[in-house]
């Protein structure tokens, strides 16, 4: 996990320095355990697009990581009937988490006609807090896709429902062309795990990976995080300050 640092950063990073020679021959603390991570897209490839490095971190952490699909991606596969879509999609969303790990979950709602409103906050609260959740990732508010700013307002809404129990992090896509106004606090080396975001990303073969939405709009994005964060590739997210900070690969 990386951020900016800050002034209390610096300080706190300099007191642990000076009591580490304190500790020694201490015995070392407990591991943490296995946290229950949710991540949330809107869409099949959503959570791997912009998720996908740290899906495959935490899973070789040994936690259990769930990509929870808002739709099937019904309205996405230009020529097929919204039927013939969902089960493209959906296949293609099962083949992405098995590269990563992540166990597929699929809501009931539907691609381009998503809703928010009091039936559909309660259903999608039932359905997250079922997972009970240590850390959830979800779209931003701002993005110019309308069923991403649905995704975000239910996640939200589950977190209040849940009195902000766990951490709550945002995360973009498609540089600047869908995500807007997007200022990281918190970033994680994604380097090591890059090949297979890379492949989960392309098992979404409909939605014409090569010389579209990764190589276009991904790849340049993970250089500039990783820029950012002084790191060669970077995932990058913001952290809701009322939420708890949730374990982020290191």
């Amino acid at each position: 996990m990386m951020r900016h640092p800050s002034r209390r950063r610096l300080l706190s990073h300099s007191a642990i320095a000076i009591a580490a020679p304190l500790a020694a021959g201490t015995a070392p603390a407990p591991a943490r355990p296995a946290q229950k991570i949710v991540v949330i897209g809107a869409h099949p490839g959503d959570p791997e697009a912009g998720c996908g490095g740290t899906i495959a971190r935490y899973a070789d952490m040994g936690c259990e990581v769930v990509a929870l699909y808002l739709t099937r991606g019904e309205a996405g596969v230009a020529g097929k009937s919204a039927q013939e879509a969902a089960a493209l999609r959906s296949a293609e969303a099962e083949a992405a988490c098995k590269i990563l790990k992540a166990r597929p979950l699929f809501a009931a709602q539907s691609d381009g006609a998503t809703e928010v409103n009091a039936a559909r906050y309660a259903e999608f609260t039932a359905l997250l807090s079922g997972e009970k959740p240590d850390v959830v990732f979800t779209q931003w508010p701002l993005d110019d896709h309308a069923d991403h700013r649905a995704c975000a307002a239910l996640t939200y809404q589950a977190w209040l429902r849940s009195r902000r129990s766990f951490a709550l992090y945002f995360y973009e896509v498609d540089l600047g062309s869908d995500t807007q106004c997007f200022r990281p606090t918190h970033y994680v080396d994604v380097t090591p795990a890059e090949p297979r975001k890379r492949a989960a990303c392309f098992a979404h073969a409909s939605q014409k990976p090569d010389g579209g939405f990764y190589t276009k709009d991904h790849e340049p994005m993970l250089r500039l995080r990783g820029m950012e964060c002084g790191r060669e590739l970077a995932e990058a997210f913001v952290h809701h300050d009322q939420s708890p900070l949730g374990l982020l690969p290191e």
